[in-house]
């Protein structure tokens, strides 16, 4: 099963967290939310979107979904991205950007196929 790391900007990432455990009832096994605070240092950032992607990581990848394109959450999550096989990761890291509540549901719903 692919996991999840959904990254953006405080307080949305945990809040669309909370989202998914109110909707399924529990909370999604796989999933993890990582909340980019203003001012952070973005390797500070880089370390806890890593961190989350090797708790969810199973060998089937790993999808990260950032809320806004070119703001700091998507290019940490990016940075991920690009290094490959190279991050230790037994699977590909895909980042999609513009996280909504329908896409969460649905990513969260279809990751077995």
């Amino acid at each position: 099963m692919v996991g999840i790391v959904i990254v953006a900007h405080t307080p949305v990432a945990n809040a669309m967290l909370g989202f998914a455990e109110h909707t399924f009832g529990v909370l999604p096994e796989g999933v993890r939310a990582v909340d980019i605070p203003p001012y952070e240092d973005t390797k500070v950032s880089f370390d806890r979107v890593l961190k989350a992607a090797y708790g969810v990581g199973s060998g089937s990848g790993v999808l990260i979904l950032t809320d806004v394109m070119g703001a700091t959450p998507a290019n940490v999550a990016s940075k991920l991205e690009a290094l490959g096989p190279l991050s230790g990761l037994n699977g590909p890291v895909i980042v999609l950007a513009g996280l909504n509540l329908p896409m969460l549901m649905r990513c969260i719903s279809h990751r077995g196929e």
